[in-house]
């Protein structure tokens, strides 16, 4: 539906359902309008200048993207860059100093590179926002407006997105030319796929992954993804599922760019079968063959369930959703449970046992929900109390030395050590030593025992 109006570059915003291929609904028109090397019109153009520019809101779906078009353009020679950060600088200056044709990349980076004029956006044509609603949202528009200022006014602007609330659409228009709104499917369509099947489950946060690991066990699960609402959650999960005997791994904000491109590329060469993530995977991610997407936390909005459920079902195939609803985010899921005109406003309470839950995902009875068994605890030997006690000062001292326990003791009496032989001398020079010492006069009341045959001392007049 957009490929006629795009091709005549026209500005348009279009709106689809995830995974019925938005990234080919702005490629193939980027693509036909760019000119060739081998085009006798190249000539006039500015030598090795960027012609189009796509802005993606994630690293992955711009590696996604730039993959999609390096195909594409195959036979075209065009040359394509996929601009990003997390990674050196080095190789994406030394491409573009050779001349790149269009540009795939996320804001900060492609900001960065256009500070240093190493990046010139002045003769661009097409400027494409993959995931507008994301692009344009408050945090990000300051960047998409500094990019829109670095291009000329007579570019051609396209928008696409799963989701375009009617604010987005307005502050997208300040943007546009006279712009074209498409809708691949009827306005009371809802914005996910048919072919989806969604189960909402209020479960306990201690059970979830044993309930996981019982979901990877059904008959039809094939690769899974799972998406946290923290870093922090996403890595733990990974750790107890990979505990638990699966081939899992995490990818979340906190990993470098190296890991996160190593981990996603596992997941689509089978090499891994769980996918622990954040929202940072949620948006247009395609990966063939997830059967399950489980939402490990309730969703903060509707917008956000209805990109990560579309990581499954795409193309045509069918697949599971899967929503685990805490109690206190109860509330939270009836806003979306009404607001996408769900039939799931009240989730039923499940626990790993339950009989609904093998009976709705196909899990075998007797399942558990790990593969191997658990790591025996190591537990330290303890330590031996008894015995020298100079052990333990040579334990905690390292190379302290040993204490001496050999000590000569010898007795003072008045500061003077007694002779051996006798102790009348000492006794006589304390003698002599106390009558050269001046008296003190204590005055000191005696108490009477309670016989009564006590005496109390007079008090001396002191007046």
């Amino acid at each position: 539906m957009t490929l006629s109006v795009a091709l005549l570059g026209t500005d348009l915003i279009g709106q689809a359902r995830t995974g019925t291929g938005k990234t080919l609904a702005f490629g193939i028109p980027v693509l036909q309008r760019s000119v060739t090397m081998t085009d006798p019109a190249y000539a006039d153009l500015p030598q090795g200048k960027p012609q189009a520019l796509i802005v993606a809101p994630t690293r992955e779906l711009a590696l996604q993207v730039s993959n999609d078009l390096h195909l594409a353009s195959k036979d075209l020679g065009l040359r394509v860059l996929t601009v990003y950060g997390g990674v050196g600088y080095d190789t994406q200056l030394d491409t573009l100093a050779s001349g790149v044709d269009i540009v795939v990349g996320t804001p900060g980076r492609l900001i960065d590179l256009a500070n240093r004029r190493a990046l010139d956006l002045s003769h661009v044509h097409a400027l494409v926002l993959d995931e507008a609603d994301e692009m344009l949202d408050l945090g990000f528009l300051p960047d998409v407006e500094r990019l829109l200022a670095m291009t000329p006014e007579t570019r051609q602007t396209m928008l696409f997105s799963a989701t375009m609330p009617a604010a987005i659409v307005s502050l997208a228009r300040t943007h546009m030319r006279h712009p074209m709104n498409i809708r691949a499917e009827s306005s009371y369509d809802t914005t996910m796929v048919p072919a989806t099947a969604q189960f909402i489950y209020l479960a306990h946060d201690l059970d979830k992954p044993e309930i996981i690991g019982r979901v990877l066990q059904a008959e039809d699960a094939g690769k899974i993804i799972v998406f946290t609402r923290t870093k922090r959650q996403a890595q733990r999960v990974a750790d107890d599922l990979a505990e638990r005997g699966f081939s899992t791994s995490p990818l979340h904000g906190d990993m470098a760019q190296v890991a996160r491109e190593k981990a996603l590329a596992k997941f689509r060469e089978d090499k891994i079968r769980v996918l622990v993530a954040t929202d940072v995977a949620a948006r247009g991610i395609d990966v063939a063959g997830v059967s399950h997407v489980i939402n490990y936390t309730c969703p903060e909005d509707d917008k956000t369930y209805v990109h990560r459920i579309g990581r499954t079902g795409r193309a045509g195939a069918s697949g599971i959703a899967i929503t685990f609803v805490d109690w206190p985010d109860i509330a939270r899921w009836k806003m979306i449970n009404k607001t996408l005109d769900l039939p799931f406003e009240d989730p039923q309470e499940t626990y790993s046992t339950s009989e609904h839950l093998y009976h709705d995902q196909g899990i075998a009875p007797g399942t558990k929900g790990r593969i191997v068994d658990p790591a025996p605890v190591e537990r330290k030997p303890r330590e031996d109390r008894g015995g020298d006690r100079g052990g333990r000062g040579e334990r905690s001292g390292g190379d302290r030395p040993a204490r001496n326990r050999d000590r000569n003791r010898t007795r003072t009496r008045s500061g003077e050590t007694p002779a051996s032989g006798g102790t009348a001398p000492a006794a006589k020079d304390a003698t002599a030593e106390g009558e050269s010492r001046p008296s003190r006069s204590r005055n000191r009341r005696r108490r009477s025992s309670g016989s009564g045959s006590g005496t109390t001392a007079p008090v001396p007049n002191t007046d």
